[in-house]
């Protein structure tokens, strides 16, 4: 259950309007970093949280917090909108498209959403879901939230070069500061959990012994440089205190040369690659697959 309360989450002051700048800050609300997708990751990791109640509690809390986030956006937009000039609003119905979204108004600021902000990014395409990580696994799920508060700060601290509104610095700085408590909550919960538990995702499960000599093997894949003995991450004790950082160089190769048998004729492959002899395992093939035709698809003949 949510409530809404009237007053904004934080003050938005917009002293010189800027419609590019709008334009700017869509992709605060629905790019890949914006505040859209850590609403959503926050909200279908509680909703799916199945551990203590107090992280169901923290996600659906700053998942709650995050939708506040996207009205301050959203407003900031409108607002930057408010003095859009007749003369740029006629340059979009007049000029070549490419002008228009190359130095002035987002055409569908003024054609789709009447001078308000809408679920897309800076390039006006709406929101898309798959950048959104909820893995039903808590570490996992913390991992993903300080990787996306840390590109969504990165975000904000860019914007805040793109404009000399003093009521949008405020604002944006406003923003960074809450991006900075996010990343540090997230991080929180990992120490809490500990390193034996937090430093590997999942971690209930062991690596098997036959693997253990490759759990903390950096192999080195470049073909003509010695990377440094020394580094955290190619000597000393691993993070998780269960082995010991090693350096592998060259990279191994571990496995077999791959040789994959020709293909039955109904596949047509090329003589080169099918096997004339076949016919059997080519029967064997599409009657699987028709198999599976039907189970997606029953009273399929």
């Amino acid at each position: 259950m949510f409530f809404h309360h009237r007053d904004l989450a934080y003050t938005v002051r917009v002293d010189n309007p800027n419609p590019v700048f709008a334009r700017m800050l869509q992709q605060a609300i629905g790019g890949p970093e914006g505040e859209m997708r850590v609403m959503n990751q926050y909200l279908f990791q509680g909703f799916g949280h199945r551990g203590e109640k107090k992280y169901r509690d923290m996600l659906l809390s700053t998942a709650t917090e995050e939708i506040g986030h996207i009205e301050v956006l959203a407003t900031a937009v409108a607002m930057n909108l408010e003095g859009a000039k007749a003369e740029l609003v006629d340059d979009v119905v007049t000029n070549p498209a490419v002008a228009a979204r190359m130095g002035a108004l987002e055409p569908r600021h003024f054609l789709s959403g009447g001078l308000a902000a809408m679920p897309s990014d800076a390039n006006g395409v709406p929101f898309n879901a798959a950048c959104i990580d909820a893995g039903g696994n808590l570490i996992a799920n913390m991992r993903a939230n300080v990787a996306a508060e840390a590109i969504g700060r990165t975000l904000a601290c860019r914007l805040l070069e793109l404009t000399d509104d003093p009521g949008m610095k405020d604002m944006l700085n406003f923003l960074i500061a809450r991006d900075t408590m996010h990343q540090q909550q997230w991080l929180a919960v990992l120490e809490e959990l500990g390193p034996e538990q937090a430093t590997n995702a999942p971690g209930d499960y062991e690596n098997t012994a036959d693997n253990q000599q490759h759990a903390y093997a950096f192999f080195n894949h470049l073909m003509d440089e010695s990377l440094p003995a020394d580094a955290r991450w190619t000597s000393g004790p691993s993070l998780d205190g269960k082995g010991q950082f090693t350096l592998v160089e060259p990279a191994p190769a571990l496995g077999q040369e791959p040789r994959l048998q020709k293909a039955p004729p109904e596949v047509h492959a090329g003589a080169e690659a099918t096997d004339p002899t076949g016919a059997s395992a080519a029967s064997r093939f599409t009657r699987a697959l028709g198999s599976a035709v039907d189970k997606v698809t029953p009273g399929a003949s």
